[in-house]
């Protein structure tokens, strides 16, 4: 009974932590809006990764927080539904295998846990075998973190100034330098080839993984990455270009369309 109370409570938990990042990402966009010139009724479309628009309709995807940024978190039903995962070479159809390695019901996953991972590996193993071609993982990029190109600009908030990249600059570099691999088991008990891991000069900088701790968030793939290693990432392949003012900060080729309004 014991264990139980204390496992409800920490749901609790990180629900209210789940609504203070929320709340903590819309006061960033606002704050960034406000910093362009913008009104406080600024124009959004958060489902399409359009956390601000900006004056020459150009978006921006705002990212702030201190650890980790969640890309994306979707089941089933987002990869058998949407074409760009669906035409990208296979991409798709291995993200559905590795949903599918898993039972239905989360009550049989947890009859026979190793059975599931036993069958993940094998469409994991394919999926970072896949995206080590750096245009396969350019578009995986492009579609995970700019929603294929409909998103401008990563624009992340960082030691309380706003970072702004334009987003050919961020997926081009990324196909570039970084290494995809699977993960490894590192003590007993543990299974290989479990997530694929996005390293930059030997740090994880991501990871792509299936959520199974829990009947909320069971056969959904998540999408993360460390924060203060992509801003390393950013900050060392992408070139400072110059302010748009004290509080925003242009990157790479961002000052060629970005401000012009």
């Amino acid at each position: 009974m014991l264990k139980s109370i204390i496992l409800r409570k920490k749901r609790g938990l990180n629900s209210e932590d789940a609504r203070r990042v929320r709340q903590q990402g819309h006061d960033d966009a606002l704050e960034f809006a406000l910093a362009i010139g913008l009104s406080k009724d600024y124009q959004n479309d958060a489902k399409a990764k359009k956390d601000v628009i900006d004056p020459s309709g150009d978006a921006h995807s705002v990212k702030s927080g201190q650890k980790k940024w969640q890309i994306f978190l979707y089941g089933l039903g987002r990869f058998e539904s949407d074409e760009a995962f669906a035409v990208m070479n296979g991409m798709g159809a291995l993200l559905i295998n590795c949903i599918k390695a898993f039972p239905e019901s989360f009550d049989e996953y947890q009859k026979n846990k190793q059975r599931a991972k036993d069958k993940l590996r094998i469409p994991m193993r394919e999926m970072a075998e896949k995206l080590k071609m750096p245009i396969r993982l350019k578009a995986f990029m492009n579609k995970s973190m700019f929603n294929g190109g409909e998103v401008d600009y990563l624009t992340v908030k960082h030691e309380g100034k706003f970072h702004v990249f334009y987003y050919k600059d961020v997926i081009e570099k990324m196909s570039e330098k970084l290494e995809v691999l699977n993960s490894s088991a590192r003590s007993k008990g543990q299974t290989p080839e479990q997530k694929v891991i996005f390293r930059y000069k030997g740090k994880n900088l991501g990871e792509l993984e299936m959520r199974n701790d829990s009947p909320v968030h069971y056969r959904e793939i998540r999408f993360n990455m460390v924060k203060p290693k992509v801003m390393d990432f950013l900050f060392k392949e992408i070139p400072f270009s110059k302010n748009f003012n004290d509080k925003v900060l242009m990157y790479g080729t961002t000052e060629k369309k970005f401000g012009r309004w």
